[in-house]
């Protein structure tokens, strides 16, 4: 792409990459925040050279993730609006072709996007027990 000057770049990571973590998901939380960051630093380093990068940064999006991460019946599934996973692609495609930048699709995603940056961690840590609690009774 270098040679070619010319060429696009889309990683994937998460609104998950804004949050300082969440039960029985630490390790996801950190590889996206590791994306998020990895991805910003790489387009700077690019700025210039035809290169761009799009960072996809999603919220609660209908798959099967949530059964597979064990997240299914959390408050977070359960309060957030999910949006469909044809809808958060076209936003992805939309951004990288205008040339990079990071994305968040959603109004509720742009919230908890920003909700797990400006207050302290333990705070944000806190909220994120709450919403990824299970309901009574379930481990």
């Amino acid at each position: 792409m270098l040679a070619r000057k010319r060429g696009r770049i889309l990683n994937v990571a998460s609104i998950v990459g804004y949050q300082p973590g969440g039960p029985r998901m630490t390790v996801y939380y950190a590889t996206k925040a590791y994306v998020l960051s990895f991805s910003k630093a790489l387009a700077v380093e690019l700025q210039g050279t035809g290169v761009s990068v799009t960072t996809l940064s999603p919220g609660v999006t209908r798959s099967a993730f949530e059964d597979r991460s064990g997240a299914n019946g959390t408050r977070l599934y359960r309060l957030m609006p999910q949006m469909s996973a044809r809808s958060v692609a076209a936003a992805a495609y939309r951004t990288m072709e205008r040339g990079g930048g990071v994305v968040i699709p959603g109004f509720f995603a742009k919230i908890l996007a920003v909700a797990g940056e400006l207050p302290p961690r333990s705070v944000a840590l806190a909220v994120n027990r709450w919403l990824l609690r299970r309901p009574e009774g379930e481990q």
